[in-house]
């Protein structure tokens, strides 16, 4: 099947609504969003549905946890203008996608995530021995190949877990993705093509299939992409035949590598709500002050003369986030020295995460003023999503076989 990337790649992301946002997620996924908006067409969307597969006794503030989390999207940089912001339970076509997934999706693929074990064994206070659980990680599938996307924004742990996607679609084009007059409607499409230009498809056809030749099969690929003047069925197909098979319902989407965050909590350790180490994007400056002021240091350093070592202090952490080299040369020396205080060392870094939250809040400020502001960005979100999912399935239900008229 075709793998390549498109200048008309479609990127989704999502979040679980746990409740306002921190440092951590901004430095891991939501400047990482900001980007992406700017080179894609960019799906990022609320998981509540996901939050119910472990939450499920405790729904009362799905919603409210919903809204929190998109003010701090926005409050980040990401603008509903370059993106489109939706919450999923809004997208009932997300549900219908999963239902019929999971007729053709084998058991064993999804008792093999290998996040699913993990969760039980770390989640054992709960009972997770529901369908849902077991079934996210299809719903996880349903929710990137609703809209087609190609690039879905992963960390390296978390490849594996989107090969399942993957081979859903697979399985899917094998089954669904041959339709009875698929040589007939290829030969049609090559007369659209041109005489030259389906001549060098045909050349570069061969080439892959015969040899092997992956430079002939990216040749005919953007070849078939650049093409203006045929339908997107018509693509789908010269696309699939490419490669020895049908059209190519629903793309298989590729792992978009990013960076793991570098944002440490207060006392080092990652930055988490529940380990009680976080700073969040909306929170008072006086808290932050105080929270950063009171963060552990080398224990070294009982007293002001005494030297440290600022590989085993947390602060250190935040200044390889925000100080630059200069800044971080005079934290290593004065450390190693006693040449500054401690005090001393974290007064940049308040200054720095103040004047990165002030930006936060002031972003924010209008749709905690007016959440109507709020409620018709979404709700134009869901709308928009919807008019892309309602495509997919529309097609999804034809191969199926449940195209009633």
């Amino acid at each position: 099947m075709n793998t390549l990337s498109s200048p008309h790649d479609r990127v989704l992301s999502g979040m679980r609504p746990t409740g306002r946002l921190h440092l951590g997620h901004y430095h891991g996924v939501l400047k990482n969003w900001t980007r992406l908006q700017h080179e894609h067409r960019c799906f990022f969307f609320a998981a509540d549905w996901h939050a119910l597969t472990t939450d499920y006794e405790t729904p009362q503030q799905v919603a409210e946890h919903t809204y929190d989390m998109i003010v701090d999207w926005l409050a980040a940089g990401v603008d509903p203008g370059s993106a489109v912001l939706f919450v999923q339970s809004r997208v009932p076509e997300h549900a219908e996608l999963h239902l019929l997934l999971s007729m053709m999706t084998p058991l064993g693929w999804l008792e093999r995530v290998p996040t699913y074990k993990e969760q039980q064994e770390q989640l054992r206070e709960r009972d997770l021995a529901t369908y849902g659980f077991l079934g996210y990680p299809l719903l996880q599938s349903a929710d990137i190949l609703i809209y087609k996307a190609t690039m879905v924004p992963v960390g390296e742990d978390q490849v594996a877990h989107l090969e399942l996607t993957r081979e859903v679609a697979r399985r899917f084009n094998h089954l669904y993705g041959r339709e009875p007059d698929f040589e007939a409607r290829v030969q049609g499409a090559l007369r659209r093509l041109g005489k030259k230009q389906a001549q060098l498809y045909e050349h570069n056809r061969r080439a892959y299939q015969e040899r092997g030749d992956d430079e002939a099969l990216a040749v005919a690929q953007a070849l078939v992409r650049g093409q203006t003047g045929i339908s997107i069925g018509d693509r789908e197909r010269l696309l699939g035949y490419l490669e020895g098979s049908g059209i190519i319902v629903l793309p298989e989407p590729q792992p978009l590598l990013t960076e793991t965050s570098k944002m440490p909590g207060l006392d080092g350790r990652k930055m988490s709500k529940s380990y009680g180490n976080a700073i969040a994007l909306r929170e008072d400056p006086d808290t932050v002050a105080q929270k950063m002021r009171t963060m552990p240091t080398d224990p070294a350093r009982v007293r002001r003369s005494d030297p440290g070592d600022p590989e085993k202090c947390p602060v250190w952490g935040l200044h390889q986030v925000y100080s630059d080299e200069a800044r971080r040369d005079w934290v290593q020396e004065g450390c190693r020295s006693a040449g500054i205080g401690c005090l001393d060392c974290k007064k940049p870094l308040i200054e720095a995460v103040q004047a990165e939250l002030a930006q936060f809040r002031e972003r924010a400020k209008p749709f905690e003023d007016d959440p109507g502001l709020l409620r018709e960005i979404v709700a134009a979100g869901c709308e928009q999503a919807r008019e892309v999912a309602r495509e997919t399935l529309d097609e999804v239900r034809q191969v199926m076989g449940l195209g009633y008229r």
